[in-house]
């Protein structure tokens, strides 16, 4: 398995003129894999049918969407974790914050330790 990767040069942050410019790596992503290949792929390794993983699939999605938008930590054992996190504006006085002052809500996932475990082990190639 490998990470393909291609260099942008980029600005030291805050130094005018952008400062000493220097390369960096940004992952090189081949392709999208889709829902319709992830059920083939999931077919191959499994006794249930492409109708049995989509209703599977999205049964999950749905539940995932609840627990998530309830505040929950969703933990798929290897796969990882999802729980929502939230920005907001900050208030001098405890009293004075409403949830108004909540500005943006995100979703953050924490990959599971055999996932974590597999991207340690990639190798990484110039895309030419």
């Amino acid at each position: 398995m490998s990470i393909q990767y291609k260099l942008y040069k980029k600005p030291e942050p805050g130094v005018a003129g952008g400062g000493n410019k220097k390369w960096y790596a940004n992952a090189f992503l081949n392709q999208e894999v889709s829902i319709d290949d992830l059920v083939a792929k999931i077919e191959k390794f499994s006794t249930f049918s492409e109708a049995d993983i989509r209703g599977v699939l999205i049964a999950m999605e749905n539940v995932v969407k609840e627990e998530i938008c309830n505040g929950n930590i969703v933990r798929l054992d290897v796969l990882g974790s999802f729980y929502p996190s939230l920005s907001s504006e900050g208030v001098e006085d405890e009293k004075d914050f409403t949830a108004a002052n909540v500005k943006n809500v995100k979703i953050i996932y924490r990959p599971g330790k055999r996932i974590t475990k597999a991207l340690s082990q990639v190798d990484f190639k110039k895309k030419g």
